[in-house]
């Protein structure tokens, strides 16, 4: 995990496709964890214990949280409540985001959103 205060999409893109994985950690401030989330053909994430931000870097398709789909767009931002289950389904091959988790075990458990 890096110690860096800046993140850029290109740096994190490169640096999870040298691990070779699907996500990679890379900072971590109190219980702000900031990761790079780039799954191939299939999202195998279950349910987290965290309160989470997707922010949509590149691709689209849909959003599965709890029983809603939603489709999904880069510069989407995503909400999950900890403990909820979700994924992201038939998305195209240049998926990828952010990943922000936050707050305390089990989330803050106050869910409040505005179309402003």
């Amino acid at each position: 995990m890096s110690s860096k205060k800046r993140l850029t999409t290109e740096n994190a893109l490169a640096a999870l496709a040298r691990e070779g994985g699907h996500y990679l950690k890379l900072f971590r401030h109190g219980s702000l964890h900031v990761e790079i989330y780039q799954p191939k053909k299939e999202d195998p994430q279950t349910a987290h214990t965290l309160d989470e931000i997707y922010v949509v870097i590149s691709g689209s398709g849909f959003f599965v949280c709890d029983e809603d789909r939603q489709p999904f767009e880069p510069g989407d931002v995503l909400f999950v409540p900890a403990g909820l289950e979700h994924r992201f389904v038939e998305f195209s091959d240049d998926f990828a985001t952010w990943v922000f988790f936050y707050g305390p075990e089990g989330g803050e458990g106050d869910n409040w959103f505005s179309h402003r």
